[in-house]
């Protein structure tokens, strides 16, 4: 089932580079730094995951008569990889984080020579991504170069407030209720970023399997380290994070959940949780209220939805 995310902007011009992105994160991006020059299609829209995703004959159209391809690499599209790299030899496909080095990213256990893809979790490197993006236009139209530019430099401006307030936020969490489990280990470079332990049920990729030791396992550790909230996630079943909760109280240890987080897709399209700053506001303030910390209730921009 195809799940197109439209990117609302200004009318577009006659001659707007077709851009299709894969996540949502990417698109909207895109759209910021190209504004009414680009029309933008997203190919994953709300609670959509990334790691079981595959092409429809749908997006096989959009994807082949793009002008500029743009996908996120690291084996995020696991089940759309051999598609994208035999639609490189088109030369419109970009990897947005093909120039990330190396040595900011983290190691994939589940996959030999892989790496985490989940970096937009960090704004500080999400800040490189969006360099990559505005240069991948930039060459491909270079005459609107002033432009993506200077839409690309409001944008990191608002990443580096973003990273402020993160910083700010969750540092007022006490230390000893820095740990952010969630339903899969998507908060890596997050928690690398804020000094938060993160685990999670699933693995890295929502692929992966937990078996009922995993469960059990973590069950010991909500008592052992006297964890007292747990996270659902909007792009990933809720059930094995119930099962974590149910598994406490059977043992006499109350947690409650936190919340849910954005992970592996934005919020609903047309909302500010629909953005990629909107997305992460929303996770630093749940995460950062849930764990005890002090925020304020509608976040760093007093946008997010109430009773986000």
């Amino acid at each position: 089932m195809t799940a197109i995310l439209s990117i609302a902007t200004p009318a577009f011009a006659d001659d707007a580079m077709k851009v299709v992105a894969t996540t949502g994160m990417i698109a909207d991006t895109a759209q910021r730094i190209g504004g009414e020059a680009i029309e933008v299609q997203g190919l994953m829209g709300a609670g959509v995951d990334p790691h079981a995703y595959r092409q429809t004959r749908t997006d096989i159209v959009a994807l082949t008569n793009a002008d500029l391809v743009l996908w996120h690499g690291l084996y995020l599209e696991a089940q759309m990889q051999d598609f994208m790299h035999k639609l490189e030899k088109r030369g419109t496909v970009v990897a947005v984080t093909d120039t990330l080095p190396r040595d900011m990213l983290s190691a994939h256990d589940e996959y030999a020579d892989k790496f985490d893809p989940h970096v937009w979790m960090d704004p500080n490197i999400w800040v490189l991504v969006t360099e990559r993006i505005r240069d991948a236009l930039i060459e491909k139209q270079p005459e609107n170069q002033e432009k993506f530019e200077a839409n690309a430099a409001v944008m990191l401006a608002e990443l580096r407030e973003l990273s402020a307030y993160a910083k700010t936020s969750l540092t007022s969490v006490p230390e000893e209720a820095r740990i952010l489990l969630t339903a899969h280990d998507a908060f890596g470079y997050f928690g690398k970023a804020y000094g938060f332990s993160v685990l999670g049920v699933q693995g890295i990729s929502t692929e992966s399997e937990a078996g009922l030791n995993r469960i059990s396992t973590l069950v010991d550790t909500l008592i052992d380290r006297n964890i007292k909230a747990v996270f659902v996630e909007s792009s990933v079943s809720d059930r094995t994070v119930r099962a974590l909760v149910e598994g406490a109280a059977a043992k006499g240890h109350e947690v409650s959940i936190g919340g849910e987080l954005f992970s592996d897709a934005m919020g609903p399209d047309g909302t500010y949780e629909g953005t990629y700053v909107g997305m992460i506001d929303h996770n630093i303030t749940v995460i950062t209220d849930a764990l005890g910390g002090n925020v304020p209730e509608r976040g760093m921009n007093g946008r997010l939805s109430a009773g986000s």
